[in-house]
Protein backbone atom coordinates (compact mmCIF):
# COMPACT_ATOMS: atom_id res chain seq x y z
CA UNK A 1 0.00 0.00 0.00
CA UNK A 2 1.38 3.42 -1.69
CA UNK A 3 0.26 5.46 1.35
CA UNK A 4 3.68 7.05 3.54
CA UNK A 5 5.14 9.82 2.29
CA UNK A 6 8.67 10.90 2.83
CA UNK A 7 9.90 7.36 3.85
CA UNK A 8 13.84 8.02 3.66
CA UNK A 9 13.97 10.67 5.84
CA UNK A 10 12.44 8.53 8.55
CA UNK A 11 14.83 5.29 7.49
CA UNK A 12 17.84 8.09 7.75
CA UNK A 13 16.54 9.52 11.61
CA UNK A 14 16.88 5.72 12.40
CA UNK A 15 20.27 4.63 10.81
CA UNK A 16 22.01 7.69 12.24
CA UNK A 17 20.21 7.20 15.87
CA UNK A 18 21.90 4.14 18.53
CA UNK A 19 19.61 4.77 21.57
CA UNK A 20 15.91 5.26 20.61
CA UNK A 21 13.16 6.41 22.78
CA UNK A 22 9.34 5.25 22.12
CA UNK A 23 6.80 7.33 23.78
CA UNK A 24 3.04 6.69 24.27
CA UNK A 25 0.06 8.33 25.82
CA UNK A 26 -1.54 8.50 28.97
CA UNK A 27 -3.90 5.22 30.19
CA UNK A 28 -2.31 3.32 27.35
CA UNK A 29 -4.59 1.62 25.30
CA UNK A 30 -4.11 -1.36 22.81
CA UNK A 31 -2.94 0.51 20.19
CA UNK A 32 -0.47 2.57 21.94
CA UNK A 33 1.39 -0.57 23.50
CA UNK A 34 0.92 -2.53 19.96
CA UNK A 35 2.30 0.47 18.15
CA UNK A 36 5.35 0.91 21.03
CA UNK A 37 6.06 -2.64 20.75
CA UNK A 38 5.70 -3.43 17.38
CA UNK A 39 8.46 -0.53 16.31
CA UNK A 40 10.64 -1.54 19.40
CA UNK A 41 11.08 -5.30 18.29
CA UNK A 42 11.29 -3.94 14.47
CA UNK A 43 13.97 -1.16 15.96
CA UNK A 44 16.25 -3.93 17.76
CA UNK A 45 15.89 -6.21 14.62
CA UNK A 46 17.57 -3.74 13.25
CA UNK A 47 20.53 -3.67 16.01
CA UNK A 48 19.18 -0.10 17.72
CA UNK A 49 18.52 0.57 21.49
CA UNK A 50 15.12 1.02 22.21
CA UNK A 51 12.93 2.02 25.27
CA UNK A 52 9.77 2.40 25.20
CA UNK A 53 7.84 4.40 27.90
CA UNK A 54 4.39 5.68 28.93
CA UNK A 55 3.40 8.05 31.50
CA UNK A 56 2.00 5.49 33.41
CA UNK A 57 0.43 1.87 33.46
CA UNK A 58 -1.07 -0.04 31.08
CA UNK A 59 -4.15 -2.45 31.32
CA UNK A 60 -3.33 -6.03 32.54
CA UNK A 61 -4.78 -7.57 29.73
CA UNK A 62 -2.22 -6.14 27.43
CA UNK A 63 0.68 -7.50 29.39
CA UNK A 64 1.03 -10.60 26.54
CA UNK A 65 2.70 -8.36 24.77
CA UNK A 66 5.36 -7.24 27.32
CA UNK A 67 6.41 -10.29 28.47
CA UNK A 68 9.99 -8.85 29.71
CA UNK A 69 7.96 -6.15 31.72
CA UNK A 70 10.33 -3.82 29.10
CA UNK A 71 7.70 -0.65 28.90
CA UNK A 72 8.66 1.40 31.09
CA UNK A 73 6.24 4.02 33.61
CA UNK A 74 7.29 7.50 33.94
CA UNK A 75 4.76 7.64 37.40
CA UNK A 76 7.01 4.96 38.44
CA UNK A 77 10.54 5.97 37.06
CA UNK A 78 10.57 9.35 36.58
CA UNK A 79 14.62 10.50 37.41
CA UNK A 80 15.38 7.14 34.93
CA UNK A 81 13.05 8.32 32.31
CA UNK A 82 14.16 11.69 32.56
CA UNK A 83 17.68 10.59 31.87
CA UNK A 84 16.94 8.35 29.17
CA UNK A 85 15.04 10.52 27.50
CA UNK A 86 18.31 13.23 27.75
CA UNK A 87 20.61 11.33 26.40
CA UNK A 88 18.46 9.73 23.70
CA UNK A 89 19.38 10.34 20.06
CA UNK A 90 16.14 9.91 18.54
CA UNK A 91 12.50 10.20 20.17
CA UNK A 92 9.51 8.99 18.29
CA UNK A 93 5.88 9.38 19.79
CA UNK A 94 3.30 7.24 18.52
CA UNK A 95 -0.53 7.02 19.08
CA UNK A 96 -0.83 10.97 20.15
CA UNK A 97 -1.26 14.50 18.38
CA UNK A 98 -0.29 16.81 20.92
CA UNK A 99 2.60 16.53 24.45
CA UNK A 100 -0.67 17.09 26.57
CA UNK A 101 -1.70 14.11 26.44
CA UNK A 102 1.27 12.63 27.71
CA UNK A 103 0.69 14.65 30.98
CA UNK A 104 4.03 15.59 32.83
CA UNK A 105 6.53 13.83 29.93
CA UNK A 106 5.00 16.31 27.75
CA UNK A 107 7.68 18.90 29.48
CA UNK A 108 10.51 16.30 29.49
CA UNK A 109 10.15 14.89 25.93
CA UNK A 110 9.93 19.23 24.89
CA UNK A 111 13.19 19.70 26.59
CA UNK A 112 14.96 17.03 24.44
CA UNK A 113 17.67 18.11 22.57
CA UNK A 114 17.83 15.28 19.79
CA UNK A 115 15.18 14.87 16.51
CA UNK A 116 11.71 14.22 17.47
CA UNK A 117 9.11 12.21 15.23
CA UNK A 118 5.13 11.22 15.26
CA UNK A 119 3.67 8.52 14.21
CA UNK A 120 -0.06 9.28 14.38
CA UNK A 121 -3.60 8.65 12.82
CA UNK A 122 -5.74 11.85 15.02
CA UNK A 123 -6.30 14.88 13.42
CA UNK A 124 -5.11 18.01 14.02
CA UNK A 125 -0.84 17.28 15.46
CA UNK A 126 1.30 19.21 16.86
CA UNK A 127 3.80 20.91 15.07
CA UNK A 128 6.56 20.85 17.33
CA UNK A 129 8.15 17.19 15.53
CA UNK A 130 11.07 17.09 12.75
CA UNK A 131 8.57 14.25 10.69
CA UNK A 132 5.59 13.78 11.22
CA UNK A 133 3.58 10.76 10.19
CA UNK A 134 -0.25 11.77 10.57
CA UNK A 135 -3.16 9.54 8.77
CA UNK A 136 -6.21 9.93 10.56
CA UNK A 137 -7.95 8.04 7.71
CA UNK A 138 -6.61 4.72 8.80
CA UNK A 139 -7.78 2.47 11.36
CA UNK A 140 -5.43 2.80 14.07
CA UNK A 141 -1.42 3.99 14.60
CA UNK A 142 -0.71 0.18 14.68
CA UNK A 143 -2.22 0.12 10.67
CA UNK A 144 0.14 3.32 10.26
CA UNK A 145 3.49 1.83 11.58
CA UNK A 146 2.49 -1.67 9.90
CA UNK A 147 2.96 0.15 6.51
CA UNK A 148 5.66 2.30 7.39
CA UNK A 149 7.11 -1.26 8.93
CA UNK A 150 6.78 -2.87 5.25
CA UNK A 151 8.63 -0.29 3.30
CA UNK A 152 11.34 0.19 5.86
CA UNK A 153 11.96 -3.60 6.02
CA UNK A 154 12.65 -3.49 2.47
CA UNK A 155 14.86 0.02 2.62
CA UNK A 156 16.85 -1.53 5.72
CA UNK A 157 17.33 -5.02 4.43
CA UNK A 158 15.48 -5.72 8.61
CA UNK A 159 12.61 -8.22 8.47
CA UNK A 160 9.93 -7.44 10.94
CA UNK A 161 10.26 -10.10 13.49
CA UNK A 162 6.73 -11.97 15.03
CA UNK A 163 6.36 -10.30 18.17
CA UNK A 164 5.90 -7.25 16.03
CA UNK A 165 3.66 -8.43 14.25
CA UNK A 166 1.20 -9.52 17.10
CA UNK A 167 1.69 -6.04 18.83
CA UNK A 168 0.27 -4.08 15.58
CA UNK A 169 -2.71 -6.94 15.08
CA UNK A 170 -3.32 -6.41 18.45
CA UNK A 171 -3.48 -2.75 18.49
CA UNK A 172 -5.10 -2.42 15.33
CA UNK A 173 -7.70 -5.25 16.74
CA UNK A 174 -8.56 -3.62 19.54
CA UNK A 175 -8.86 0.24 18.22
CA UNK A 176 -11.28 -1.52 15.40
CA UNK A 177 -13.49 -3.01 18.56
CA UNK A 178 -12.16 -6.22 16.76
CA UNK A 179 -13.12 -5.16 12.99
CA UNK A 180 -16.52 -3.46 14.48
CA UNK A 181 -15.27 0.53 13.16
CA UNK A 182 -13.16 2.32 11.25
CA UNK A 183 -12.11 -0.51 9.14
CA UNK A 184 -10.75 -0.18 5.19
CA UNK A 185 -10.22 -2.58 2.84
CA UNK A 186 -6.31 -1.68 3.86
CA UNK A 187 -7.29 -3.08 7.29
CA UNK A 188 -8.33 -6.43 5.78
CA UNK A 189 -5.18 -6.62 3.77
CA UNK A 190 -2.94 -5.79 6.85
CA UNK A 191 -4.63 -8.55 9.05
CA UNK A 192 -4.51 -10.93 6.06
CA UNK A 193 -0.84 -10.07 6.20
CA UNK A 194 0.23 -10.31 9.37
CA UNK A 195 -1.78 -13.94 9.76
CA UNK A 196 0.37 -15.01 6.77
CA UNK A 197 3.46 -13.87 9.17
CA UNK A 198 2.43 -16.14 11.32
CA UNK A 199 0.24 -14.23 13.74
CA UNK A 200 -2.49 -16.47 15.19
CA UNK A 201 -5.74 -14.23 15.29
CA UNK A 202 -7.66 -16.53 18.07
CA UNK A 203 -4.75 -16.43 20.07
CA UNK A 204 -4.54 -12.92 20.19
CA UNK A 205 -8.63 -12.66 20.70
CA UNK A 206 -8.12 -15.23 23.39
CA UNK A 207 -5.25 -13.29 25.02
CA UNK A 208 -7.18 -10.11 24.40
CA UNK A 209 -10.95 -10.68 25.24
CA UNK A 210 -10.51 -13.68 27.42
CA UNK A 211 -7.90 -11.97 30.01
CA UNK A 212 -10.32 -10.03 31.70
CA UNK A 213 -10.24 -10.54 35.66
CA UNK A 214 -13.48 -11.74 37.78
CA UNK A 215 -13.51 -7.70 38.88
CA UNK A 216 -13.56 -6.51 35.67
CA UNK A 217 -16.60 -8.99 34.63
CA UNK A 218 -18.22 -8.28 37.79
CA UNK A 219 -17.52 -4.37 37.27
CA UNK A 220 -18.92 -4.25 33.47
CA UNK A 221 -22.23 -6.27 34.40
CA UNK A 222 -22.61 -3.63 37.57
CA UNK A 223 -22.31 -0.68 34.90
CA UNK A 224 -24.37 -2.09 32.03
CA UNK A 225 -27.64 -3.14 34.60
CA UNK A 226 -27.25 -0.36 37.43
CA UNK A 227 -25.44 2.76 35.67
CA UNK A 228 -25.88 2.83 32.66
CA UNK A 229 -28.48 5.58 31.74
CA UNK A 230 -30.89 6.26 28.26
CA UNK A 231 -31.69 9.51 27.41
CA UNK A 232 -33.88 8.87 24.53
CA UNK A 233 -34.82 12.51 23.59
CA UNK A 234 -30.76 12.49 22.38
CA UNK A 235 -30.41 8.85 21.53
CA UNK A 236 -27.61 8.87 23.80
CA UNK A 237 -26.59 6.81 26.97
CA UNK A 238 -24.18 7.36 29.61
CA UNK A 239 -21.99 5.64 32.32
CA UNK A 240 -20.46 7.60 35.21
CA UNK A 241 -17.82 5.43 37.14
CA UNK A 242 -16.60 6.93 40.26
CA UNK A 243 -14.01 6.38 42.85
CA UNK A 244 -16.64 4.32 45.04
CA UNK A 245 -17.76 2.22 42.40
CA UNK A 246 -14.25 1.23 41.40
CA UNK A 247 -13.14 0.72 45.23
CA UNK A 248 -16.06 -1.58 45.58
CA UNK A 249 -14.99 -3.79 42.40
CA UNK A 250 -11.26 -3.49 43.15
CA UNK A 251 -10.75 -1.86 40.10
CA UNK A 252 -7.17 -1.68 38.01
CA UNK A 253 -6.15 0.19 35.38
CA UNK A 254 -8.00 -0.64 32.18
CA UNK A 255 -10.74 -2.15 33.84
CA UNK A 256 -13.24 -0.11 31.87
CA UNK A 257 -11.66 -0.71 28.60
CA UNK A 258 -14.37 -1.03 25.70
CA UNK A 259 -16.94 -0.29 27.87
CA UNK A 260 -18.15 2.93 26.00
CA UNK A 261 -18.79 0.95 23.12
CA UNK A 262 -20.84 -1.25 24.88
CA UNK A 263 -24.21 1.14 24.76
CA UNK A 264 -24.06 1.72 20.83
CA UNK A 265 -25.27 -1.91 20.65
CA UNK A 266 -28.61 -0.51 21.33
CA UNK A 267 -30.41 0.01 18.39
CA UNK A 268 -31.99 3.29 18.62
CA UNK A 269 -28.30 4.73 20.56
CA UNK A 270 -26.45 7.08 18.58
CA UNK A 271 -23.52 8.36 21.56
CA UNK A 272 -22.67 7.11 23.98
CA UNK A 273 -20.54 8.37 27.08
CA UNK A 274 -18.20 7.09 29.75
CA UNK A 275 -16.93 9.50 32.98
CA UNK A 276 -14.44 8.16 34.66
CA UNK A 277 -13.14 9.94 38.42
CA UNK A 278 -9.77 10.24 39.26
CA UNK A 279 -7.71 12.08 41.77
CA UNK A 280 -7.25 14.93 39.80
CA UNK A 281 -9.90 15.04 36.86
CA UNK A 282 -13.01 13.15 35.38
CA UNK A 283 -11.70 11.53 32.09
CA UNK A 284 -13.98 11.79 29.51
CA UNK A 285 -14.68 8.65 26.39
CA UNK A 286 -17.44 9.37 24.00
CA UNK A 287 -18.28 7.47 20.73
CA UNK A 288 -21.49 7.57 18.27
CA UNK A 289 -22.42 5.76 15.09
CA UNK A 290 -23.63 7.46 11.90
CA UNK A 291 -23.29 11.35 11.30
CA UNK A 292 -22.93 12.24 15.07
CA UNK A 293 -19.57 13.98 15.56
CA UNK A 294 -18.08 13.30 18.99
CA UNK A 295 -15.21 14.97 18.01
CA UNK A 296 -16.98 18.43 17.83
CA UNK A 297 -18.73 17.79 21.31
CA UNK A 298 -15.56 17.23 22.64
CA UNK A 299 -13.86 20.37 21.47
CA UNK A 300 -16.39 22.52 22.53
CA UNK A 301 -17.95 20.97 25.78
CA UNK A 302 -15.13 18.60 27.06
CA UNK A 303 -11.75 19.65 26.69
CA UNK A 304 -11.29 17.31 23.71
CA UNK A 305 -11.13 16.13 20.76
CA UNK A 306 -10.16 13.11 18.62
CA UNK A 307 -12.09 11.27 15.56
CA UNK A 308 -16.00 11.91 14.35
CA UNK A 309 -17.28 8.82 16.23
CA UNK A 310 -14.29 8.13 18.84
CA UNK A 311 -13.38 11.05 20.80
CA UNK A 312 -11.98 11.89 24.43
CA UNK A 313 -11.90 14.80 26.90
CA UNK A 314 -11.50 15.78 30.54
CA UNK A 315 -13.67 17.43 32.99
CA UNK A 316 -13.16 19.92 36.12
CA UNK A 317 -16.36 19.28 38.51
CA UNK A 318 -17.53 16.96 41.05
CA UNK A 319 -18.36 13.62 39.71
CA UNK A 320 -22.45 14.34 40.75
CA UNK A 321 -23.00 16.69 38.29
CA UNK A 322 -21.42 15.23 35.09
CA UNK A 323 -24.56 13.32 34.12
CA UNK A 324 -26.67 16.54 34.23
CA UNK A 325 -23.70 18.58 32.13
CA UNK A 326 -23.51 15.73 30.24
CA UNK A 327 -27.33 15.65 29.03
CA UNK A 328 -27.14 19.58 29.02
CA UNK A 329 -24.07 19.49 26.82
CA UNK A 330 -25.90 17.31 24.49
CA UNK A 331 -28.53 19.52 23.88
CA UNK A 332 -26.98 22.57 23.03
CA UNK A 333 -24.42 20.33 21.30
CA UNK A 334 -27.48 19.34 19.28
CA UNK A 335 -29.09 22.66 19.02
CA UNK A 336 -25.70 24.12 17.53
CA UNK A 337 -25.50 21.24 14.91
CA UNK A 338 -29.07 21.70 13.69
CA UNK A 339 -28.42 25.67 13.23
CA UNK A 340 -25.40 25.09 10.96
CA UNK A 341 -27.47 22.39 9.33
CA UNK A 342 -24.44 19.28 10.02
CA UNK A 343 -27.78 17.79 11.92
Amino acid sequence: MNIIENLPSLAAEIDKAEDIVLVGHVNPDGDSIGSLMGMKGFLEAAGKRAVAIVPNNYPDFLSFLDPGKDVMMYSDNPAEIEELVAGAHLIICMDFNSLKRIDQLGGVIAQAECGKILIDHHPGPDQIFNLIYSYPELSSTCELVYWILEELSRMMGTRIPLSSSIALYTGMMTDTNNFANSVLPSTFIMAGRLMEAGVDKEWVQKMVLGGYSEERMRLMGYMLSQNMKIIPEYNAAVMVLSKEIKEKFNFADGDSEGFVNLALNIRSVKVSALFTEGDEFIRVSLRSKGDFSVNRLSRGFFNGGGHERAAGGRLFMPIAKVEEYFVKSLGDFIEQEKQAHLL
